[in-house]
């Protein structure tokens, strides 16, 4: 086991993927390392957390910005601090063990805890950093492949981050803003309504991802019951459901909108064609239309991504 400080946080951060599932474990590791500096070590888990018993004490956006802000960081790591993530109590205890296990190993005095603690916070403030500064998505536009391809390249990287940090929907996330992306180009940014993907629709009161006149827009990865009830919501209220998935869960979405009589009534695409056909419509079906339009819809996906999600790795960069 390394005796070095740093190189035990590393071991533990990989070993318990605290730097691989999005924000929400590096807010529990920045509020538990406070906790840590204003109560001493050992640390008692079960004090830890809230009375409801359902989150972490003190892990909030305000809170994890406020220890940010000593290290003149602005940019907010999560909406909701990491309180939405899921495993966000697994991953406090887990971290507490591993803190509790280090001060026994070291016999620390109280001067050596609060030089401890300043370690392990720079620790995970470089961690910060590092999610920041995180490499976008990349697509290359080529003339050899359609449209259609470059959106699947697009969607498998996402598939391949999201494998490697379990409890993140890379791909949701992206097929939300990329169809986000395309309504911006063909309505004009500023008249269509975009949220985080962590935002609920049940939650905001939204009825889809997207409200479009009249018309409710589903974006998932895998649809099941709820989202068909949802669009059966819709259809009650006046609204027309559009539900738009994976190319391999389209006959899944269809043959659950069938069964619950719905079936003539929900318009389902994939979103591979849903995409492509518009990339071509607004390129005017000429090559350099296309690559205008593509250039077009990062442009409008990287802006969604800036205003509204705070991992900055969700971005697109066109090569």
């Amino acid at each position: 086991m390394p005796n070095n400080l740093e190189e035990k946080l590393a071991e533990f951060a990989a070993e318990h993927n605290f730097k691989g599932k999005g924000p929400g474990p590096l807010c529990v590791a920045l509020v538990v390392t406070e906790h840590a500096r204003r109560r001493g070590l050992p640390l008692d888990p079960n004090d830890l957390v809230t009375s409801s018993g359902g989150q972490v004490l003190g892990l909030s956006k305000s809170s994890v910005q406020s220890i940010l802000k000593r290290h003149d960081i602005d940019k907010v790591l999560a909406q909701e601090g990491g309180r939405t993530s899921r495993g966000s109590i697994k991953n406090m205890r887990a971290y507490v063990g591993f803190l509790n296990e280090f001060h026994d190993q070291r016999a620390n005095t109280p001067q050596q805890d609060t030089t401890d603690i300043a370690i392990i916070e720079k620790y995970w403030i470089d961690r910060v950093q590092d999610f920041f500064s995180g490499k976008p998505f990349r697509i290359r536009l080529d003339s050899a492949h359609g449209l259609r391809r470059l959106v699947r390249d697009l969607l498998d990287q996402a598939k391949s981050r999201q494998d490697k940090s379990t409890g993140t929907n890379y791909v949701g996330a992206v097929m939300q803003h990329l169809v986000g992306a395309k309504f911006n180009c063909v309505l004009k940014s500023g008249t269509v309504r975009h949220n985080s993907f962590s935002t609920a629709d049940a939650q905001a009161g939204r009825p889809g991802d997207f409200l479009l006149g009249d018309v409710a827009v589903h974006v998932t990865t895998a649809p099941g019951e709820s989202v068909i009830e949802r669009c059966r919501t819709n259809l009650n209220g006046g609204l027309k459901p559009v539900l738009i998935t994976v190319p391999e869960r389209v006959a899944t979405a269809e043959g659950l909108a069938a069964d619950k009589g719905l079936g003539d009534r929900i318009d389902i695409f994939e979103i591979e064609q849903f995409i492509a056909l518009n990339l071509y419509e607004l390129g005017r079906f000429h090559a350099e239309g296309r690559r205008e339009s593509v250039e077009d819809l990062v442009c409008q996906y990287n802006w969604i991504i800036k205003n509204v999600e705070t991992d900055p790795s969700l971005m697109i960069e066109m090569i």
